[in-house]
């Protein structure tokens, strides 16, 4: 990294690493088994540790995984208890500069990662910045966005619609309303290098992927500080808080990863819920059920964003019959927790209420309108591809999709699908 490019680093910390010792009870957070079907995980981890589990993330570093729905809710709506400063870890001594997750927990001037009044400017800039989006606009812009992704694939009877449709689709959009210039490979490596750093895979280094989102988007800062327009980007420079370029950069990849990567697999999880699940029958364009039923089931059952980490004990305290120590990390299981069956006793988990957790809880929750934003760019994604092409169906069998290896996001490696060709 260069001196202009700074990337999520550990802060000073002692050799020792008192906090959170590895349990001998505790589970390694991976695994084929999880990867594919995390939900039997979560039930057994119910069973044996309670709503808080002992576990293992990457090169066997312990911290708690929350897996109830009551004790995420109290988590994230009682900072003072458990905060998002990282600094606060007490396993840095034992954490190497290149460990996997360290986009995710190194310390960065970002929102993502302010308390108190500080949170409240910067997470008030992004939402000030985001209700300057007209949502109709937004929507016309997707149908478009959406009607030339289909165009490209549309004469051949065929797609893989994760790579060609569910992820380019948010990307191009989230990308256009920051008032980055549409250069479609300029956009194919921003998803690429997103992927990288927020769910690294064998062989990817997602510190440097980080890096160069980093470097895009300093040089967006750098254009739209020039030549302001009507956009995210420029709404935030001119904003009277008076936020720096570079809290404005680390803000930006905040606000184009959460738009692009989770919206682009609930796009994913709800189109395979339409054309698998036979209550919204063989043909989706007639299913009894709505498109807006199937994108909120989706945030239920197989929410994009499965766990998060995380937040940071400020004090000893307890939670869910546990003893939490000053300084150790809790993962906020938000699949888990959506899927609590204290919240669904028998067993039956409903689409009928928006009161998942899967945009989070609390100040640090995904800020308004993002959730908004989201939803329009799903439902038009998934509207526009059923009415273009009405046929679609499935190229494998159901067993035979696979999901991301991945126990962060929750996503398909792919989504092939045929249909009869669309002459221009």
């Amino acid at each position: 990294m260069t001196e202009h490019q700074p990337s999520p680093h550990a802060p000073d910390a002692p050799a020792a690493a008192p906090g959170c010792p590895v349990r001998t009870d505790a589970v390694r957070l991976a695994g084929v088994s999880y990867q594919q079907t995390p939900s039997q995980l979560y039930r057994a981890l119910r069973r044996e540790h309670g709503p808080v589990a002992p576990v293992l993330l990457d090169g066997d570093v312990p911290a708690w995984l929350v897996l109830g729905y009551s004790e995420v809710s109290h988590v994230t709506a009682h900072d003072e208890l458990f905060a998002r400063d990282s600094r606060r870890w007490n396993q840095w001594g034992a954490i190497p500069q290149d460990w996997p997750l360290m986009p995710f927990v190194g310390y960065q001037p970002s929102v993502l990662f302010t308390e108190g009044d500080e949170h409240r400017r910067r997470a008030g800039v992004i939402t000030e910045a985001l209700e300057g989006i007209d949502q109709f606009e937004l929507g016309r812009d997707c149908q478009y966005i959406a009607e030339q992704l289909i165009a490209e694939f549309a004469g051949s009877g065929q797609a893989e619609l994760m790579a060609e449709y569910a992820h380019a689709l948010p990307m191009r959009a989230a990308v256009q309303v920051c008032g980055m210039p549409d250069a479609r490979a300029d956009t194919r490596q921003l998803v690429e290098d997103l992927r990288i750093s927020l769910d690294a895979g064998e062989g990817d280094d997602p510190v440097a992927a980080y890096g160069r989102v980093g470097e895009r988007l300093r040089q967006l800062v750098k254009d739209k500080r020039s030549a302001p327009g009507p956009d995210v980007t420029s709404r935030m420079l001119l904003h009277p808080a008076g936020l720096t370029d570079e809290e404005i950069v680390q803000d930006l990849i905040s606000v184009i990863a959460a738009a692009q990567q989770p919206t682009g697999n609930w796009i994913g999880n709800t189109l395979r819920l339409l054309l698998t699940d036979e209550r919204f029958a063989v043909n989706v364009s007639g299913g009894r059920l709505s498109v807006g039923e199937a994108l909120n089931e989706v945030l239920w059952l197989d929410t994009p964003t499965q766990n998060f980490i995380g937040r940071w004990a400020v004090r000893d305290t307890q939670l869910g019959g546990r003893h939490i120590r000053a300084g150790d990390c809790l993962v906020l299981g938000l699949a888990a927790a959506n899927t609590d069956p204290q919240i669904w006793p028998e067993s039956h988990v409903g689409a009928e209420n928006a009161a998942h957790l899967s945009f989070s809880n609390g100040e640090h929750r995904c800020p308004y309108p993002a959730p908004l934003l989201a939803d329009v760019m799903a439902r038009t994604a998934v509207e526009t591809l059923l009415e273009r092409l009405p046929d679609l169906v499935l190229a494998v069998e159901p067993e035979e999709l696979a999901w991301r290896p991945s126990i962060w996001m929750r996503g398909l490696t792919a989504l092939p699908v045929e249909f009869s060709p669309v002459v221009r």
